[in-house]
């Protein structure tokens, strides 16, 4: 049984939607403040395997929790605003959330991207694959250019995923939201953007001979191994 944890200061809201992922077989855990997520993601026995979190929550908002619990931990987590303006999700993107709802959501909706993002976090063990230097292990979800391995959330371990399988092959941003999200893309949605922007960052600060990715205007995404490199 998965293990959620929910972070919101809205306990009539926290209350509605862990029943409603307990009636969904899913292990359910609530805290009201960044602190507490904090102590719950340290805690081994605890450390659940996604979080559900509030981008404003007293003290630490949700926004800072997820900037520090990103430099230690790599669970999918779903940032949910009250505001839910553009500029709250590309900002939660950027630091490194997988996924965005603004509230008030249907808990049916977000059952839906839980799922699909512990779906996400579930790959199947396939062999080893390359593109010049990267070199990525599904079955661990890992990714490595060279020597340095990369601190990948899900989302951009399954968006770099299918960018290796079909390297050099253009992907439209619909396939890819569909298996970097689990979801359809959605009118304006720049998470894939985001996403792809947050790669391209990490790829080069890890190694100068990482393979690019190329944004084909009207398209979508492709991703290009260094000359004379295979995938």
């Amino acid at each position: 049984m998965s293990r959620i944890l929910i972070g919101d200061d809205d306990r009539e809201l926290c209350a509605l939607l862990a029943e409603y992922l307990r009636r969904e077989g899913l292990q359910v855990d609530v805290v009201h403040d960044g602190e507490a997520v904090m102590a719950r993601l340290r805690d081994a026995t605890l450390r659940p395997d996604l979080l559900i979190l509030d981008v404003m929550m007293p003290g630490r908002n949700g926004l800072d929790t997820l900037r520090d619990l990103r430099a230690q931990y790599r669970l999918p987590v779903i940032m949910l605003s009250g505001r839910g303006e553009p500029v709250d999700r590309v900002v939660g993107l950027e630091l490194g959330a997988d996924d965005y709802l603004s509230k008030p959501c249907l808990p049916r909706e977000l059952l839906a991207r839980v799922r699909a993002q512990l779906r996400r976090h579930t790959v199947e063990s396939v062999g080893m694959l390359t593109a010049g230097v990267l070199r990525l292990l599904p079955g661990e979800r890992r990714a490595y250019a060279g020597d340095q391995e990369l601190n990948l959330t899900g989302a951009e371990f399954a968006l770099l995923l299918i960018l290796v399988q079909r390297a050099g092959e253009v992907i439209d941003k619909t396939s890819l939201t569909r298996v970097a999200l689990g979801r359809e893309l959605e009118r304006y949605d720049r998470s894939i953007d985001v996403h792809v922007s947050r790669l391209r960052h990490k790829l080069a600060e890890a190694s100068a001979q990482s393979p690019r990715i190329d944004s084909v205007r009207g398209a979508g995404y492709v991703l290009i191994p260094p000359s004379g490199a295979s995938a």
